[in-house]
C-alpha cells in the first residue's frame, strides 16, 4: 500500500504542513502528507487573508525561498494593501484579502503537481520511536507507515475542544473532529505538553448587510504583489471590506452573557492570543472604551459570505446575535455560524533546536500551532524550515538555519526555542531588532541565494533577483556619479518647501532629503531618460530610492549585525556541563542547563541570562 520507507512523512496539511512538503518534495525527498480531510488542504480556519504587519514580511520570505505561499496569496488574492506606507520602508507589510475557497483549491493544486509527493487521508494517532530514533507513523485504523522522518504540524487538532457559550465538544475546527492519540504518545517519550487557546468570529450573509451605513476600506490604487516570480500579475480589479464599530448598547448586550461565557466561569483554563483579542475580552480589560472596530471582510470574489475581524468570541450565540444586530449597518444580520474558542494541546518550543527538529527525538520536527504559535504565515514559515531540515537530515547534510539578522523567521525560530511563549505567539516587526536590514522589499537579496544553494530555489528565480540587485545597484552608482544643476533641482525643492541651492552637485545628495521622493527625482530629464533607456521596473526603481534615502541606517544597522554574529560563531557544546562554572548565577545554570543554547549568542537572549553571566562564558571559552 505504502513503499517501504518514505524520508519524509508531514502529519497535518494546514499552512506549515502544506510548506513542509512542498520544500522536502521539491528537494527531492520522497515525501507522504497525510491529513484527516484532503479536502481541507491549507484551509483558512480563521481570516480570509494573508500578510499584515511582519507577517507580510514572513511570506515575501517564504516566497524567495521557493515556498508556495507568496504565489497562492496572488493567485487567490481579491484586494491588496501596502500596509503603514506613511512610515519608513522597514515597517512597510502586504496584505492581501483572500477568496477562502480558491486559496485552498490553488494550495491542493500546486501540491497536487509536485512530483515526489504522495497523499493519503487518515488521522495520525501515533508516532513509531526506536532507540531515541522516529522510523515513522501509526494511523487510527493500526497501519504503520516508516519513515526517516516526520513532521508534525497538527494545527488545532490535538485534543481540541470547542467551546459556544457553556457547550463544549471535540473538534480541530467546526465541523471537524479533533485529533487523539499523538499527545500522549509524546509525553510518554518525555516530551512536556500544555494546553492555549484560540477564537474566530461569526460568519454572516452578506446580503443582509446595510453596507452605506458602514465605511468602505478599498485597496490600494496601485497594487503590488507578494511573489517576486513571474508567475502571478498584480490585482486589475479589487473587492472592498468596510468597516463599522461597537457602541456601549452592544458592549451591554455581550455583559449579558460573561456569566454563561467560557472564558469569565473557568471553562477555559489556557491562554489566548494577546493580540487577537476575543470581543468579550476587549469590553472587559478595556472598559473605558466606547466602541472598537469591526471590519467586515468578504469571504471571496463571488459568495455572500462575510468575516467580522475584531468580534472573535465564545459567547453564547444568542448573546452573538444579539449584540451584533446593534452594530450599524447590522440591523438584520443573518449567521451562517456562531463564533466559538478552541483550546488545544502544544507543546513548549525550548524543546526544539534552531532546525525545529526536536530534542528528544531524532529526526522528529514539529512546526506551526504545535510550537505554541499563531496565525498562518508563522505555521507556513516554520513549515518551510521543517520541511528543508527534515530533506537535509536524511540526507545527511549540514541544517538550513536562518539568522536573527538574516530573515524574519530566524528571528521566529530563535524566539520560540530560546525564550519559549506561554501565550499564542504572534510576529511583529518590533521584535526584530534589524528590522531596517529585514524588509519586505529586499527579501529575495536576503533569501534567495541561501535557498538556490540548497536546490529549493530556482536557477530562473536566482536570475532574475540578481538582475534587479544589479540594475539597481547601478541606478544607486547613477544618482552617486551624476550632478544636477540649481534650475533643475530647485523647482523641486520649491515645491517641497525645501532650501533652496545656488550651485550644482551630485543628484545623491539632493535625493538624500527627507521631503524629496522619486517621483520627483523623475522630473528631472536625464533621471527619466536612465529609467527608460535601462528598462528599469518598478521594484528596480523602488530598491534604489530605499538605498539612497536609507544607506545611513542600513549601514548602521550592518554593523551591528556582524557584531552579533561574532558570537553566533561562539558554538557551546551540546553536553557542556554548566554545573561546573561556579561563577554563574543559580538561574542561569539552570536555564541554560534546560534550553542547551548552540551559540553564546542565544545564551546572551535567554531570560535570566544577565551580561555578567554571558562574561563568565566567554572567559570560560577563552574569549
Amino acid at each position: 500500500m505504502f513503499p517501504k520507507e518514505y524520508d519524509v512523512i508531514v502529519v497535518g496539511a494546514g499552512h506549515a504542513g502544506s510548506e513542509a512538503a512542498a520544500a522536502a518534495a521539491n528537494l527531492g525527498s520522497k515525501t507522504l502528507l497525510v491529513t484527516m480531510n484532503l479536502q481541507t488542504i491549507a484551509q483558512m480556519s480563521c481570516n480570509p487573508a494573508m500578510g499584515g504587519i511582519a507577517k507580510g514580511q514572513i511570506v515575501r520570505e517564504i516566497d524567495a525561498m521557493g515556498g508556495y505561499s507568496g504565489i497562492v496569496s496572488d493567485k487567490s488574492a481579491i484586494q491588496f494593501k501596502m500596509l503603514n506606507k506613511s512610515k519608513g520602508p522597514a515597517m512597510w507589510s502586504p496584505r492581501v484579502q483572500s477568496d477562502r475557497m480558491r486559496f485552498a483549491e490553488t494550495w491542493r493544486l500546486m501540491l497536487e503537481q509536485t512530483p515526489s509527493l504522495d497523499f493519503y487521508q487518515e488521522m495520525i494517532s501515533g508516532i513509531i520511536v526506536e532507540n531515541g530514533k522516529i522510523n515513522g507513523v501509526r494511523t487510527s485504523l493500526g497501519l504503520e507507515i516508516k519513515g526517516k522522518s516526520v513532521v508534525l504540524t497538527n494545527g488545532t487538532f490535538l485534543n481540541g475542544l470547542i467551546h459556544i457559550g457553556d457547550k463544549q465538544f471535540g473538534g480541530g475546527r467546526a465541523g471537524e473532529k479533533a485529533s487523539t492519540g499523538i499527545t500522549q504518545d509524546l509525553i510518554d517519550l518525555g516530551f512536556e505538553a500544555g494546553r492555549m487557546k484560540t477564537g474566530t468570529p461569526p460568519r454572516v450573509d452578506g446580503r443582509s448587510l446595510d453596507f452605506s451605513k458602514m465605511i468602505e476600506q478599498p485597496g490600494d490604487e496601485a497594487p503590488e504583489k507578494f511573489s517576486f516570480s513571474d508567475e502571478t500579475k498584480p490585482l486589475m480589479q479589487q473587492r472592498s471590506c468596510h468597516m463599522s464599530h461597537t457602541s456601549l448598547t452592544v458592549h451591554d448586550i455581550l455583559r449579558e452573557g460573561f456569566d454563561r461565557s467560557p472564558m469569565f466561569n473557568g471553562a477555559i483554563k489556557s491562554i489566548g492570543p494577546r493580540y487577537c483579542p476575543s470581543i468579550e475580552d476587549k469590553i472587559n480589560r478595556f472598559a473605558d472604551k466606547d466602541r472598537h472596530q469591526l471590519f467586515v471582510e468578504p469571504e471571496g470574489w463571488d459568495t455572500v459570505e462575510y468575516y467580522i475581524n475584531g468580534f472573535s468570541t465564545s459567547l453564547p450565540e444568542d448573546i452573538q446575535f444579539k449584540a451584533l444586530r446593534q452594530v450599524a449597518g447590522f440591523e438584520n444580520v443573518k449567521f451562517f455560524r456562531p463564533g466559538y474558542a478552541i483550546e488545544y494541546d502544544y507543546f513548549p518550543p525550548t524543546q526544539l533546536k534552531h532546525t525545529l527538529e526536536t530534542k528528544v527525538v531524532s529526526g522528529l520536527y514539529f512546526a506551526g500551532q504545535i510550537n505554541g504559535t499563531t496565525g498562518y504565515e508563522e505555521a507556513a514559515s516554520q513549515g518551510l524550515m521543517a520541511g528543508i531540515n527534515a530533506h537535509l537530515k536524511v540526507r545527511e547534510k549540514e541544517p538550513f538555519i536562518l539568522q536573527r539578522n538574516e530573515a524574519y523567521i530566524g528571528v521566529l525560530i530563535d524566539d520560540l526555542i530560546t525564550k519559549g511563549t506561554e501565550e499564542p505567539y504572534r510576529m511583529f516587526t518590533s521584535r526584530a531588532e534589524y528590522r531596517t536590514l529585514l524588509r519586505q522589499d529586499n527579501a529575495d537579496f536576503r533569501l534567495t541565494p541561501k535557498a538556490f544553494e540548497i536546490g529549493l530555489a530556482s536557477e530562473q528565480r536566482m536570475r532574475k533577483m540578481e538582475k534587479k540587485k544589479e540594475k539597481a545597484s547601478a541606478f544607486v552608482q547613477f544618482f552617486k556619479e551624476t550632478s544636477a544643476a540649481p534650475e533643475e533641482i530647485n523647482p523641486i525643492f520649491l515645491a517641497r518647501e525645501s532650501a533652496l541651492v545656488d550651485q550644482s552637485d551630485k543628484m545623491f545628495k539632493f535625493f538624500s532629503r527627507p521631503e524629496v521622493t522619486m517621483e520627483d527625482m523623475k522630473k528631472i530629464p536625464s533621471v527619466k531618460k536612465y529609467i527608460e533607456e535601462n528598462g528599469l521596473d518598478t521594484e528596480m526603481i523602488e530598491q534604489a530610492e530605499i538605498q539612497v534615502k536609507y544607506s545611513g541606517y542600513i549601514d548602521k544597522e550592518k554593523n551591528n549585525a556582524d557584531k552579533l554574529n561574532r558570537l553566533e560563531g561562539l558554538k557551546i557544546p551540546a553536553s557542556f556541563d554548566y554545573s561546573k562554572l561556579k561563577s554563574l548565577s543559580f538561574e542561569a545554570r539552570e536555564k541554560l542547563t534546560k534550553i542547551k543554547p548552540a551559540t553564546v549568542s542565544q545564551a546572551s537572549r535567554i531570560s535570566g541570562v544577565s551580561p555578567n553571566d554571558v562574561s563568565v562564558l566567554l572567559v570560560y571559552m577563552g574569549r
